[in-house]
């Protein structure tokens, strides 16, 4: 079975690292896996796509993702601009930066309670105390794996040494445990 990821950013946020993270730590774990994005010139801001696939069987698959199992939304603004729920699957997950009233999450999303599972974490807030910037990609993964459990923490943890010096890794692993233990299914 695929498990197929639609991230939902702007431009500078890091949601195609946040998805190459995930496909990394996926093939630490010995899963097949694919990370791409979707933009052009864009700028600093703009709304960016980016996908990952993980499958425990080798993935033929060379297209966008056009019907995913799961939503990722780093910046709650997109919802008034972009519909993050297009295509989603029936009873898909959602997982929001959020950290406002949970009952107006769906009003938010524009759909009824039910049709999807829809998980938030206050991702900027958390950045923002461990990281000093509002950078909340890596506090996505975190909320992610409170709904699905896709990847060992210890393969995200490898995928950022292989990325990034060790005291960002630091940083971003307290972030994405903290963004875990708070995220919540609303």
């Amino acid at each position: 079975m695929i498990t197929e990821i639609r991230w939902h950013g702007r431009g500078g946020q890091g949601a195609w690292t946040a998805s190459n993270i995930l496909a990394l730590a996926a093939m630490f774990d010995g899963k097949h896996a694919q990370s791409f994005p979707a933009f052009g010139p864009e700028r600093s801001g703009a709304p960016v796509l980016a996908f990952t696939r993980i499958s425990d069987e080798p993935i033929e698959i060379h297209s966008m993702i056009y019907t995913p199992d799961i939503v990722i939304v780093l910046d709650s603004t997109l919802l008034s601009v972009v519909n993050v729920t297009e295509g989603l699957k029936d009873g898909g997950k959602i997982i929001l930066n959020y950290d406002g009233d949970p009952v107006k999450v769906y009003d938010l999303l524009g759909v009824e309670k039910g049709r999807y599972r829809v998980f938030v974490t206050p991702a900027t807030r958390l950045a923002l105390e461990i990281l000093k910037r509002p950078i909340t990609n890596t506090a996505m993964i975190g909320a992610l794996l409170r709904a699905e459990q896709l990847v060992s923490m210890n393969s995200i943890e490898k995928a950022l040494k292989h990325r990034f010096p060790e005291e960002i890794v630091k940083l971003n692993m307290q972030l994405i445990e903290k963004a875990h233990e708070l995220a919540r299914e609303v």
